[in-house]
């Protein structure tokens, strides 16, 4: 885990809450690395998970189809 940098522009599914139990990622770091930040909305100056495309891509897939 590392921590991103603050110019990184975070965003958070439309389908969020105001609940703030949300996951916030960063496409445009990802589209430029094929890393893909991710971290935990409450905590924006907290610990970021990098993960591949293809594992986020299977995590939300897995999300739409309702497996978690």
């Amino acid at each position: 885990m590392t921590t991103e940098s603050s110019s990184t522009l975070w965003v958070k599914s439309s389908y969020s809450g105001s609940g703030g139990s949300c996951v916030e990622w960063a496409p445009a770091h990802a589209s430029a690395t094929g890393v893909v930040p991710v971290r935990d909305s409450k905590n924006p100056n907290g610990p970021v998970l990098n993960t591949s495309v293809d594992a986020f891509a299977s995590f939300v897939a897995g999300v739409k189809a309702a497996g978690f």
